[in-house]
């Protein structure tokens, strides 16, 4: 029995010929056979140096008749061979993705449904063979593609179907149909055959209105005129970039221009370079080459080439010629080799490649650009160069010694420019930023304020921090939306952002020792705990969200049907956009890469303000970040107070989420900025009075150490701390007793000193809330049983302190400490009700724990207990696969594990019907 099955699969598929060349029609060709349509020819450009065109390579494998012909008429009439072969073919359409010959009209209107051709431009506009130029030349706001039916017009014929784009402030030609032209244009191609062979095909008669036509680019017609406004000259350059590529005079011979960016800032210092014609000299910058047009506005080129092809960084040009030859260790031998192969694989016409080699002399294109920059990718560790690279080291020799730089780090893109403080220190020299990091730069505050941060060990200026401004903020989102909307990030795959994750968790590892020093003089960390919790940790939290990147998918759902119709329906899960972070100032890095891991896994951009008091890792990581490849706009690091950055970011329409870790007082503030301004998303890690009940059937000696660490973890500056201890009566004295002995123990000193256990706290002000704490203690009847005062030496140190005899109505029953204060309350034995009911009776519940060796006991606890987090038998046992949150007034929401990563997504649902 004939099902149909078959017959549906085939019956809206043609027989194609195939005229055309290059990578773009390679794709189209291999699209259209998995879609089911017969390729019958290809007709092609002849080998050239020996190298045969991709369309025809990919014929080839697949066993498609290829006829490669060097022309198809002469001297007006169509060669009888030729048509005879390409007649024999008997295609029902002719597809000509990207042609440079002249077809003849008997050849194009030879099959059934005659014969369509692409062009990379909305036409009327930009008929010719440089469309993408002239749509840059031009100031095109728009750009996009059409596919036409041939006629005996240059361009003209009936439109079947088009697509258009934005055109970006930056785009190059290389840019534009890497980015839509190319993936799009395959697109349209195959759908075009389909509406043509479904008979659902139009044929809309191109306007006369709007027409225009342009001529071919020529290197001789591409010099720069310079009595023009910067934008105009920018768009000449870059509708030039990379073929003819625009030029101009200097020094005597002919210089061209890559790279092309309008300037938004200001002028950045640098040295005069006299330019034949310009009325303004350029200037050499770190940057890149600064250029003047007439309206007194600037833009930069990245790039420069000269006359004999060699390729340099704009900001190289006096330093030129100076970079030494660096010898190849036996790893880097290898890698060598591996790209030997593979130059050779692209430059099959070339029977040794040699170190003269150059690859373009040698007829490489520059779609083999992408090529060879994949294929080292995939073949050599996910070494990730750019296509300038390539054109920037034309010969192997010099392609290698550009390679080999790059593994060492020593090839870094120059257009960050960090001016550090630095500081000997723990035996190293450690620089430390200090300006805004905003859109990909480190940027003093608009206004120009800044403050002091303070080390706490002896109450130092560390350096002045620029003081962020709401100038800067509004900068900082909108670097942020455009990222998002406009820039390389929002159109980047998933695995890619990963890769990018993964860099920054490596580079993170890799200077490790500096951020934990600079953790220990912002904040006071002892170093040895920076380097393994408030570094190790943040590590490891980049690590896990990197693997989460390309593992976010929605479902599928089954719904009622309508009938006779049928109907799909599935969700999505897609990034927010522009977050808002804002962190505390107990781990400045470790919450840093709790809250924007899961939002950059999750797609979004961030603008984050670290805590006014510990700004340095969050610039340091800012730093890293770029040194990762993250694009400009992706992470912004604002330096300031709440007052004005924070209160802003919560009020700013452009944030859809904020992410607050710090006080419940505050944090009701934000709830309340967020709700009133846009209702953006909010997820809440607030404050804490974390109860921790020790039963006198635990094990003692661990208890005691483990209810230590609850307390002074982190000098007591911890979220979880136990805020409250409740110890059995008859194990209450003895509890006591064992924690005061080991208190004693404790060495308070330098956190950059390794036998240090207990640093000072973060900040003076903290340090006189804690002795004021102790007071009140005091003064209600608490019982003091060991420190409660400051040390006695330079800097914010407090005594380890403990209070018992703590009633329920007392100030230290119901307030957090943040602080190395262990507040202990009896309770009766066997009271197991009767002591939960007392640790719940609070507003806070981010964290609790119990210590019992009966698991009947912990599991009842455990449930009845009223807080996002139960420790059993452990304390702080956080891991980044694990959710972390509060519940009641210490907030809501989640870090860590999968469910932080709803926190930075939304679903969308899709219902289709067909």
């Amino acid at each position: 029995m004939d099902t149909g099955i078959g017959t549906a699969y085939f019956k809206n598929k043609l027989k194609l010929a195939l005229i055309g060349q290059s990578l773009f029609g390679q794709e189209v060709y291999s699209h259209l056979c998995k879609e089911g349509h017969r390729v019958v020819g290809v007709f092609t450009v002849p080998d050239k140096d020996g190298k045969a065109d991709p369309l025809a390579l990919a014929a080839e494998k697949d066993g498609t008749p290829v006829f490669k012909f060097p022309r198809w008429r002469v001297k007006g009439k169509t060669i009888k061979e030729v048509a005879e072969a390409y007649k024999s073919v008997g295609a029902e359409l002719n597809v000509l993705p990207f042609c440079t010959q002249f077809i003849p009209m008997d050849v194009i209107d030879s099959p059934k449904h005659g014969s369509i051709i692409y062009h990379p431009s909305i036409l009327p506009r930009h008929r010719g063979a440089s469309a993408i130029n002239w749509t840059l030349i031009m100031g095109d706001k728009k750009a996009g593609l059409s596919v036409f039916w041939a006629d005996d017009g240059l361009d003209t014929g009936p439109i079947l179907l088009q697509r258009s784009c934005d055109v970006e402030p930056n785009d190059t030609v290389d840019t534009l149909y890497n980015r839509f032209l190319f993936p799009e244009g395959i697109k349209a191609m195959v759908e075009a055959v389909q509406l043509i062979a479904d008979g659902k095909a139009p044929r809309i008669p191109q306007p006369k209105e709007g027409a225009t036509y342009e001529g071919i680019r020529k290197k001789e017609n591409a010099e720069i005129s310079w009595d023009q406004s910067a934008e105009i000259l920018h768009n000449w350059i870059r509708g030039h970039d990379k073929v003819p590529g625009a030029w101009t005079e200097i020094n005597g011979q002919m210089v061209t221009f890559y790279g092309s960016s309008l300037l938004k800032s200001s002028v950045p210092p640098g040295e005069p370079l006299e330019i034949k014609g310009a009325k303004k000299p350029g200037l050499v910058t770190k940057n890149g080459l600064v250029l003047f047009g007439n309206d007194g506005k600037a833009l930069m080129v990245r790039n420069l080439q000269f006359e004999d092809g060699r390729m340099i960084p704009a900001s190289q040009y006096f330093s030129a010629g100076e970079t030494s030859v660096v010898e190849l260790t036996a790893e880097e031998v290898k890698v060598a080799g591996t790209i030997k192969v593979i130059w050779a694989g692209i430059l099959s016409n070339v029977p040794v490649i040699e170190d003269s080699t150059d690859f373009f002399k040698s007829g490489a294109s520059s779609m083999d650009v992408v090529r060879l920059v994949e294929e080292i990718r995939q073949r050599c560790g996910g070494l990730q160069l750019q296509n300038e690279d390539v054109y920037m080291a034309t010969k192997f020799e010099d392609f290698i010694q550009k390679v080999v730089r790059k593994l060492r780090g020593e090839d870094q893109e120059v257009e960050l420019v960090v001016d550090y403080v630095s500081k000997e220190v723990n035996e190293m020299t450690v620089k430390m930023p200090y300006q805004c990091f905003i859109n990909g730069q480190f940027t003093d505050a608009n206004d120009g304020k800044t403050y002091d941060t303070i080390n706490p060990t002896d109450g130092s200026t560390i350096c002045k921090v620029s003081y962020a401004s709401l100038v800067d903020v509004d900068k900082a989102v909108a670097a942020a939306k455009d990222a998002f909307e406009k820039g390389e990030w929002g159109r980047m795959n998933a695995r890619e952002r990963g890769r990018l994750m993964y860099r920054l968790a490596d580079l993170l590892e890799e200077n490790q020792e500096e951020l934990a020093t600079i953790e220990a003089l912002d904040s006071g960390a002892v170093y040895t705990l920076a380097l393994k919790t408030h570094i190790g940790m943040s590590v490891q939290t980049f690590r896990y969200f990197a693997g989460w990147c390309d593992k976010i998918q929605g479902s599928t759902i089954p719904i009622n049907q309508a009938r006779p119709n049928r109907n799909l329906t599935f969700t999505k899960k897609e990034p927010l956009g522009v977050c808002a972070i804002i962190i505390p100032w107990n781990y400045p890095l470790m919450m840093l890469a709790w809250k924007s891991a899961a939002c950059l896994a999750a797609g979004n951009t961030l603008v984050l303000k670290p805590a006014q008091v510990t700004p340095l890792t969050a610039l340091k990581f800012a730093e890293l970040s770029s040194k990762a490849g993250f694009p400009k706009g992706v992470i912004n690091i604002i330096p300031g107070s709440g007052g004005v950055a924070g209160q802003r970011l919560s009020e700013h329409p452009h944030i859809r989420k904020l992410g607050f870790t710090g006080s419940t007082a505050i944090g009701k503030q934000i709830m309340k900025s967020c709700a009133v301004s846009n209702l953006k998303k909010v997820s809440l890690e607030l404050g804490g009075k974390s109860p921790l009940i020790i039963f006198n059937d635990c094990e003692l000696d661990k208890a005691v150490r483990m209810g230590m660490g609850a307390v002074f973890f982190n000098k007591g500056e911890n979220c979880i701390a136990a805020g409250r201890l409740f110890v059995e009566e008859s194990i209450h004295d003895e509890f006591v007793t064992k924690v005061v002995e080991e208190i004693k123990k404790m060495k308070i000193g330098d956190p950059l000193d390794r036998s240090t256990d207990h640093g000072p706290q973060n900040h003076q002000a903290h340090l006189e809330k804690l002795l004021q704490y102790c007071e009140a203690g005091v003064k209600e009847g608490a019982t003091l049983v060991y420190g409660g005062r400051q040390v006695c030496r330079p800097g914010f140190f407090m005594e380890p302190t403990v209070f018992t005899d703590v009633e329920d109505h007392m100030y230290l029953a119901k307030e957090e400490s943040f602080g190395p204060i262990m507040v202990i309350s009896k309770f009766q034995n066997g009271d197991v009700d009767g002591v939960l009911q007392r640790a719940n009776n609070t507003e806070y519940g981010l964290a609790s724990g119990v210590f019992t060796r009966d698991i009947n006991k912990a599991m009842y606890v455990s449930e009845k207990l009223e807080a996002g987090t139960v420790f059993v038998n452990t304390y702080n046992k956080t891991d980044v696969a694990a959710p972390f949150g509060g519940v009641k007034q210490s907030g809501f929401g989640k870090d860590l594990g999968e469910e932080a990563l709803n926190e930075y997504l939304k679903t969308k649902t899709v219902t289709l019907e067909y």
